[in-house]
């Protein structure tokens, strides 16, 4: 059974003894694991699509068994790593740099990294008289969230481009962190030049907002995939429950695999959930050609959060992180690939 519980609100985060159980924990489940309770995170977000469908259609139900699926809801990247701090949460569907920072507050013990989720759908979006970097110089740039995914993205980007920024929203361009609803007015009202912002917002941004796209992200990345969303566990219970998290697992390569068979109907059952879940939807045409830009698929793409940290190290917004290739374990999602006929994924 499911049960959906909404968390939008932040507190205290328990990392010291949260660090110590992780290093603690049993090296595997019994050998007659019983039913267990998952908790699994994730957001009500176009991004999250595939947690969104594995939950609605009961893909994860139907793949735990006996295992109970409790559910909640995120409003950020920040908010759901202290649930998993605090034991709250067992799982979560996460952006890579809240997965660096969980990572690196816990000195690599608190989470690992089980599967991919989506890929790309991230832009930046300006006025229509801003075409290139330099015409950002004395602007206002939105992005969702300080040290955030795309808020990493956003400054290595003028950085490399020859503008400082910094946290305070200082610089040659001055970033304002903020929610992607605010950000909307904020462009349709001309007090920011632009944003860097994942989809929908990207092409709300366009088609709302009469921008334009001056840096699709995915031209920055080889091959033009990078993570985007990405499947976490507590290192705790994937030590002390792997037969559930590989059902869990079993859950996202399935959710995945719907996805990609039938995006028609994967989009209403998103459009429709996040209806349910913010009461308000989004418009037929914003979503159809916002997922055009996404690419859903169980490959984190390691390389490129572990690059993404190096951007935040050289912005300024986090110290140094060593061994990030320890933040994997996709051996339970090599295994599902290779019973079902699919090409393991490389580990980092």
């Amino acid at each position: 059974m499911t049960r959906v519980r909404l968390l939008l609100a932040t507190g205290l985060v328990a990392l010291l003894a949260l660090g110590a159980a992780a290093c603690g924990g049993s090296s595997g489940g019994s050998a007659a694991e019983g039913p267990t309770t998952i908790r699994l995170g994730y957001f009500p977000n176009l991004t999250h699509a595939t947690a969104i469908v594995g939950v609605e259609n009961g893909i994860f139900a139907e793949k735990l068994g006996d295992d109970t699926l409790e559910t909640s809801l995120f409003s950020a990247g920040p908010a759901a790593v202290e649930a998993l701090f605090s034991g709250a949460l067992d799982a979560t569907y996460i952006g890579p740099n809240p997965t660096i920072t969980a990572y690196a507050k816990s000195d690599g013990a608190a989470v690992r990294v089980i599967s991919g989720a989506t890929s790309a759908g991230a832009a930046l979006v300006v006025t229509p008289d801003i075409n290139s970097a330099a015409d950002l110089k004395g602007k206002k740039v939105a992005s969702p969230q300080l040290s955030g995914t795309q808020d990493v993205a956003l400054r290595w980007w003028l950085k490399d481009n020859g503008l400082a920024t910094d946290p305070q929203g200082g610089g040659d361009v001055s970033i304002v962190p903020q929610e992607n609803s605010a950000t909307l007015e904020a462009f349709k009202g001309g007090t920011i030049a632009g944003a860097w912002v994942p989809e929908p917002w990207a092409t709300r941004l366009v088609q709302e907002g009469g921008g334009k796209i001056l840096v699709d992200e995915r031209t920055l990345w080889p091959g033009g995939e990078f993570v985007t969303t990405q499947l976490v566990v507590r290192t705790e219970f994937l030590q002390k429950h792997p037969d559930a998290v590989r059902r869990l697992v079993e859950g996202q390569v399935a959710a995945d695999a719907f996805v990609n068979a039938n995006p028609e109907q994967s989009q209403k059952i998103v459009n429709d959930a996040i209806t349910k879940y913010t009461g308000k939807g989004i418009a037929p045409g914003v979503v159809t050609a916002a997922w055009k830009n996404l690419t859903f698929t169980n490959d984190p793409y390691p390389s490129t959060l572990i690059q993404s940290a190096d951007h935040a190290v050289a912005v300024g917004l986090l110290d140094p992180v060593k061994n990030l290739t320890g933040l994997y374990n996709l051996s339970i999602l090599n295994s599902v690939l290779e019973a079902q006929g699919q090409k393991p994924i490389a580990a980092p």
